[in-house]
């Protein structure tokens, strides 16, 4: 006599894991549940990878909820060259504008941080990776003014692959156009604080994101002008280990701190603090 039965309906069936609930890590490689990351600020609970994160998350965590208010949204690149290669530069923009629902690769406004006023800019690296052309460039230099008139901090954070290409020499001239504006803010004594995160290369850390007052980077995050494996074509030698990482750069005075995303607030909020003393 046959007392139990194998209930064989469900062999062959696989189970289904629903997509986007798991994340590897870029740096350790774990495989990480999404919502810890997310919780964690975005950042890797395993290894305190810093995850790339949007402009709006950025303000949230930078600014007083609610207090952001956004300026030269409509600003938008021309393109006075025609610039083709695969594809044209206008047709790049459109993607890019269709993709991120902005202009152009950077956000400026004004907000708060714990009730203290600020200029604030934020790069999208989403948008053609971050990259420096007349607009950024002339947005960067509004808000420079705006601090300078106002006498506010100015807070930029950057994470960018550098001058837009496809602007040539009108791309170029923003390097020295927001390094003068940096210099104006310095004359006048208005703090200026440069917030670097990953990536920050080429024009703009060439410009103004190394003339902070104070500079600050992310942990890990990679910083230079040419990238690592550029260097080590060039000048034919292995390049130390971490070299152009943010730690790295402090080990050798090219930045200020290395302070993690969650204490962000907390260290900007110090420095206005002490240099409004």
């Amino acid at each position: 006599m046959v007392w139990f039965k194998k209930d064989r309906s469900g062999e062959g069936k696989r189970f289904r894991i629903p997509e986007g609930l798991w994340q590897k890590c870029d740096s350790c490689k774990e495989v990480i549940y999404r919502k810890e990351i997310e919780k964690n600020a975005k950042v890797c609970p395993k290894c305190n990878y810093h995850f790339p994160i949007s402009v709006s998350e950025r303000i949230a965590l930078i600014l007083d909820e609610g207090s952001f208010k956004e300026w030269d949204r409509g600003l938008s690149p021309m393109d006075p060259l025609n610039f083709k290669d695969s594809v044209r530069y206008r047709d790049r923009l459109k993607v890019a504008q269709d993709k991120s629902r902005r202009r152009d690769a950077i956000v400026i406004g004004e907000g708060t941080i714990n009730q203290r006023p600020v200029i604030l800019g934020v790069f999208d690296f989403s948008f053609m990776g971050g990259s420096m052309g007349s607009v950024v460039g002339e947005k960067i230099v509004r808000a420079a003014e705006k601090a300078l008139d106002r006498r506010r901090p100015l807070i930029l954070v950057s994470s960018s692959g550098g001058a837009r290409m496809q602007e040539g020499i009108l791309s170029l001239m923003q390097m020295a156009k927001t390094s003068a504006a940096a210099a104006r803010l310095g004359r006048a004594k208005v703090p200026f604080f440069s917030i670097l995160a990953d990536p920050t290369f080429g024009g703009v850390t060439a410009s103004f994101a190394m003339l902070g007052d104070i500079i600050i980077a992310e942990p890990k995050a990679l910083i230079g002008f040419a990238g690592p494996r550029v260097i080590e074509q060039t000048i034919k030698q292995q390049l130390p280990e971490g070299f152009q990482r943010s730690e790295f750069l402090l080990d050798h005075g090219m930045v200020d701190l290395v302070v993690e995303r969650k204490k962000m607030k907390q260290t900007l909020t110090k420095l206005l603090t002490f240099f409004s003393a």
